[in-house]
């Protein structure tokens, strides 16, 4: 019997998967019967391996945008006591640490630019550096990496590249202060260094966007959200340096504890207390500090770019969130305050005001923004965090639509002429470095975002604020 086979519906959106084998939680994966169809028996059995890892509490957990990944499902999230050898892996972080997605407002309404959207995002996409292996236009010294990747945003407030308010409102405060430059390789340094501020590829995005419709007055409000206004949304993370990091801790920890107790040698780890597990954790919140501050350094090219033709723009940060990380937060089981080192892989952080303590003071009593972006051309949602989270999904959500077909089979079902008929019928302007970006991210290869988004919403682990819609993209 597959694992698929054996799914139990124990709620409207809630699907276990039923502790088997060397399971030593159930797993659980938040869909609904229309999304259900589009959830891979490969997935779910990774969402059943992650289940075997020492140290796990609750569930092995699958977001309605559930797809395989390495190792761990994307969409995947996990908690681990690190006071019962819970462990830490790589692979259940991801390779693109602290892939983010940054919202910014701006005091433009659609009607002041909707008859030169085109020249709108050229302008963007030549400021902005995009593309597999592009260097960007910050160059910096080894000694200036090594501050950016201890310091975070605080390093760009210092250069003047970021502003506090800019600091205020990024997840962490723009800072993981467990950081340590001195864990991270000399080549993934090297690999990083002239990327800086540069948006990467594949599903890779600089998007203008248009608040379509408001879902919760109160918490838009709060978030300077209103109708008709004009949003950029970016999302990019570490690219060759976070990938890098993975890259030397997956061999590092498969040469120290070798993969034969594995359900699967993608899924190596090390306990998070031992001294790799240590190193790691350090490196990956290095990582995870350089896509803070080059996601900062992009809106430092939008807001300089911008002044030339909208002299009196303002261009604020809405928030900046993370995916591919693993934190160490305090979560109640069975009664108890436990410490965990909880893996959001392609998920997405989702504390309710309850946890104002990690909030920008404006939004203590909203919850943490979420932003979960839709395919190329199709909707994007923000939403705010729920405190029913905390006992439902360790604080998580999804982190966009996800997909449903390769990069693959989505080169040999659609032609680039297609896409761009597709999006221009839906009056959305595209630059794209290449014929293989717009195709691989066609809107067609990913779940249906609204239907993520309601499951999302139904199920209490996100709360609907604001439905936005592409007007411009740009892609890698």
């Amino acid at each position: 019997m597959t694992y698929k086979e054996q799914l139990k519906k124990i709620g409207d959106y809630e699907y276990e998967i039923p502790k088997s084998g060397n399971m030593l939680v159930p797993g659980l994966i938040f869909a609904s019967d229309k999304l259900m169809p589009n959830v891979e028996e490969t997935s779910i059995h990774q969402v059943a391996n992650v289940a075997t890892l020492t140290g796990i509490q609750k569930y092995s957990i699958g977001m309605p945008d559930i797809h395989q990944g390495y190792g761990a499902p994307i969409g995947g999230v996990a908690a681990f006591d690190i006071n019962k050898k819970g462990i830490i892996s790589p692979g259940m972080v991801g390779y693109d640490i602290n892939c983010g997605v940054r919202l910014l407002r701006t005091n433009l309404m659609f009607d002041e630019i909707k008859d030169k959207k085109k020249e709108f995002i050229h302008s963007l996409n030549r400021t902005v550096p995009s593309g597999v292996g592009r260097g960007g236009k910050f160059h910096l010294s080894k000694e200036e990496m090594a501050e950016v990747l201890d310091k975070g945003v605080e390093w760009a407030v210092e250069k003047g590249y970021a502003t506090k308010e800019d600091l205020e409102y990024c997840e962490e405060f723009g800072r993981l202060k467990q950081a340590d430059s001195s864990e991270v390789s000399e080549r993934a340094i090297a690999r990083g260094k002239s990327q800086l501020g540069t948006l990467g590829a594949g599903n890779h995005f600089l998007e203008v966007q248009k608040v379509e419709k408001i879902f919760d007055p109160y918490a838009a409000e709060v978030l300077g959200l209103k109708e008709g206004q004009i949003v950029i949304m970016i999302h990019c993370g570490s690219r060759g340096l976070g990938h890098q990091i993975a890259s030397d801790y997956i061999r590092i920890m498969g040469q120290e504890f070798g993969y034969e107790h594995l359900a699967d040698r993608e899924l190596i780890n090390a306990p998070f207390s031992s001294d790799l597990g240590q190193k790691y954790y350090k490196s990956m919140c290095a990582g995870a500090n350089f896509a803070f501050v080059s996601r900062q350094m992009i809106t430092h090219l939008i807001r300089e770019n911008l002044k030339h033709d909208f002299p009196n723009i303002k261009v604020d940060l809405v928030y900046d969130i993370c995916h591919n990380m693993a934190k160490i937060e305090k979560h109640v089981i069975d009664g108890k305050e436990v410490e965990l080192c909880v893996h959001r892989k392609g998920a997405t952080r989702s504390f309710g005001p309850s946890r104002a303590e990690v909030l920008p003071s404006a939004y203590k009593k909203i919850g943490q923004p979420i932003f979960i972006p839709g395919s190329m051309g199709t909707a994007s949602y923000v939403l705010v965090g729920t405190d029913k989270a905390e006992d439902l999904s360790f604080s998580s959500t999804a982190h966009g639509a996800g997909r449903i077909m390769s990069r693959t089979g989505a080169m040999k079902k659609y032609t680039r002429a297609q896409i761009q008929a597709e999006l221009e019928a839906k009056g959305v302007d595209i630059e794209a470095g290449s014929l293989k970006g717009i195709v691989e991210e066609a809107p067609g290869a990913y779940k249906n975002v609204d239907e993520v988004v309601r499951v999302s919403h139904e199920a209490g682990i996100g709360k609907m604020v604001a439905r936005l819609v592409p007007v411009a993209v740009m892609k890698g």
